[in-house]
């Protein structure tokens, strides 16, 4: 059964339904927390009544500085609403680990952006080193995952179309909100990922709902094509890719067909007047809820809300 945990500027702590048991850890990082999984398991196991999570102030469970790695396009779902036809070849970006921030903290719009998106994301927190040429089998994942957490891929969407700059429109300050819940997994919960539901909802309307077997690339496939290049280490916090109902969504044929005629600029400023009419872009006062789990409760990643402000 997989166990939960929260960190606060106190330290980490063991969730028990409403409260939360201290561990007793020097731990400072989640790569450290990790390596001591016997305290997590005392800490569980304690008879100790706990303090109610409600008056705890959770941080981000993942550490940073850290590697922070995101696939993209990789539910069918979002490749729909992306307008992607046939084979989607897979395809990784970086986001700055400065972009990381705590499951209550305001996702901050920047004062030049004005098409801000929500992106649901299950986060692989690595609990082992991934040297590159590593090839991972599903029977592999628990050597090298130990960890879950809800991410949400905030992206300031005229800086990726305009600029094609994946690494700049998603690493701003607080646009990659993470936690509640560092999820740790056991041996027999890696068999119920695919139940896995991810839900989004701005305002209180839901806008994006899928389980993981709406996934393409699924994590030790993931895994595998990312240490063709790329080391990971405990810690690193790989983000598996979206489900469609972003603000998003790809332009109609005609309107598509008529835009590649255009010059670039021209393109674009018509494009995002269109885009001005999209009610579905966060604005300052919108409040993004997000849950991943499983339907029976077994893996249970808490709730994320996340209020949007403007910058100062």
């Amino acid at each position: 059964m997989s166990t939960d945990v929260l960190r606060t500027a106190d330290g980490w702590w063991v969730v028990r339904g409403d409260h939360a048991v201290p561990v007793d850890t020097k731990a400072a990082t989640t790569a450290e927390l990790l390596a001591d999984r016997d305290a997590v398991r005392e800490a569980a196991l304690s008879g100790e009544a706990g303090t109610p999570v409600a008056d705890l102030v959770a941080l981000s469970p993942v550490t940073t500085p850290c590697r922070v790695v995101a696939q993209m396009v990789n539910y069918r779902s979002h490749a729909r609403d992306s307008g992607f036809k046939g084979e989607i070849p897979p395809a990784f970006f970086r986001k700055a680990s400065g972009s990381v921030s705590g499951p209550g903290d305001a996702v901050v719009r920047p004062s030049h952006v004005k098409f801000l998106d929500y992106e649901i994301e299950l986060g692989l927190v690595m609990g082992a080193p991934l040297p590159v040429g590593t090839v991972v089998e599903e029977r592999d994942l628990p050597s090298y995952v130990a960890a879950l957490v809800i991410t949400n891929d905030i992206s300031a969407r005229e800086v990726q179309l305009t600029k094609t700059q994946f690494y700049e429109s998603k690493s701003y300050p607080t646009f990659t909100p993470t936690g509640p819940h560092l999820t740790l997994l056991e041996l027999e919960d890696f068999t119920h990922l695919l139940d896995l539901r991810l839900k989004l909802s701005v305002n209180g309307e839901l806008r994006q709902d899928r389980t993981l077997a709406d996934m393409i690339v699924r994590p030790a496939q993931a895994l595998t094509l990312l240490a063709r290049f790329q080391t990971l280490d405990a810690g690193d916090l790989l983000l598996t890719g979206t489900p469609g109902g972003t603000a998003l969504k790809a332009p109609p044929k005609a309107v598509e067909k008529i835009g590649a005629l255009l010059p670039p600029a021209v393109k674009w400023k018509a494009f995002f007047k269109s885009q001005a009419k999209n009610p579905h872009y966060l604005n300052p006062g919108d409040v993004i809820t997000a849950t991943i789990a499983t339907p029976d409760g077994r893996i249970d990643l808490g709730e994320q809300r996340t209020p949007v402000a403007a910058a100062n």
